[in-house]
């Protein structure tokens, strides 16, 4: 009796425990017309941005130019780019080779 005891304390520990735990999320953002639809997101930090390019022949990138970084390789349509923000703070990105494309990823902490 004692064993089942603490096999249903375990179980309720450990409900406990993850019910407080917020789960990551992945947003999607089409690439359509030359354009990032929607162009501006807000997430959570922990959650995952997927950029679907779902042109019929034109390539494009994500490029956070803005923070230094170097322009990415291109992708092709229905191939995609995705990247996982830790961070808050605000993410302006471009297209590389349509530099009027712009986006905005606004990261929140995960308790706000």
């Amino acid at each position: 009796m004692m064993h089942r005891s603490k096999v249903w304390l375990f179980i309720a520990g450990s409900l406990l425990c993850s019910a407080g735990q917020v789960q990551a999320k992945d947003v999607i953002v089409e690439i359509y017309k030359k354009q990032f639809i929607p162009s501006e997101i807000t997430i959570e930090a922990g959650d995952r941005v997927i950029w679907k390019n779902i042109e019929k022949r034109q390539y494009h990138n994500v490029w956070f130019k803005s923070s230094g970084e170097e322009e990415p390789d291109y992708f092709f349509p229905d191939e995609s780019y995705e990247r996982k923000f830790e961070q808050s703070g605000t993410f302006a990105y471009e297209c590389g080779p349509h530099p009027k494309m712009k986006g905005k990823v606004i990261v929140k902490k995960a308790d706000q």
